[in-house]
């Protein structure tokens, strides 16, 4: 697989030489050095060594081929998954080491997470699925709906707060992922294929999103994807092969 899928018309993709969006911080809100994560008894090493900093406010592309290590780091970033060597820091809090419940409140208060495939429960309503974060805080019902209304207005959804997955399109139940993961208000976003499972024009509208959500709020974004029209709008384009950064 290419490291970044190009549509008709669309050229390679470069990274910047300066990073133009004023939102972004120079303080580093992600640092790894030396960052390895092997898998099956260290016979496969998907991270190797890899060194990385976002700065606070930054959007971030990553790019590569499947199985370069991209997904795993994601997870690492999200304390999903540890480093078997390595720091990795994020808003000043060494992750290594984080008890379980550690990690749940870090993932809980400092990120927001979006998947391929939206992972929203099929039994709740869209208003419900955006509370789900908002209970794991402890934030008090009538709050929790309140914020969940107000985030299905910013994602243009106010009108099928009642409706549950099944009954809405790709696009909107993506729509819904995202309001879900800024829920609590998370300093990153980490996005995995966002828009894999999407056509173009939908991927289109939850790209506007992000990029617009991102503005309004300040939160730093790093997505995996091969799609170059999502890298195209990353103040950063970074190319991961074989558990490192590419030059």
């Amino acid at each position: 697989m290419s490291e970044c899928r190009s549509p008709p018309g669309h050229g390679l993709v470069r990274e910047p030489e300066t990073m133009q969006n004023a939102s972004i911080n120079a303080t580093p809100l992600i640092t790894a050095r030396g960052l390895i994560k092997r898998y099956d008894d260290g016979r496969v090493t998907a991270l190797d060594g890899l060194d990385l900093e976002v700065a606070a406010g930054e959007f971030v592309a990553l790019c590569g081929p499947s199985g370069c290590g991209k997904s795993t780091l994601l997870n690492l970033i999200a304390a999903i998954d540890r480093p078997d060597a390595g720091t990795l820091t994020v808003a000043g809090r060494p992750l290594r080491d984080l008890t379980s419940a550690e990690s749940d409140h870090y993932r809980t208060h400092t990120v927001g997470l979006i998947f391929q495939l939206h992972n929203l429960l099929p039994n709740l309503t869209a208003l419900e699925n955006i509370q789900v974060p908002l209970i794991a805080a402890g934030m008090r019902p009538a709050e929790r709906v309140r914020r969940a209304r107000l985030l299905l207005e910013q994602v243009g959804l106010a009108d099928r707060a009642d409706d549950r997955p099944p009954m809405l399109s790709g696009g909107e139940r993506q729509r819904v992922a995202v309001a879900r993961a800024l829920a609590n208000r998370p300093k990153l976003v980490l996005a995995d294929e966002p828009t894999g499972a999407l056509d173009s024009r939908a991927g289109e509208a939850v790209l506007d999103l992000l990029t617009a959500m991102r503005q309004d709020h300040g939160i730093t974004l790093v997505v995996v994807t091969h799609d170059v029209g999502v890298a195209a709008r990353a103040d950063r384009v970074l190319h991961l092969l074989d558990g490192r950064l590419a030059d």
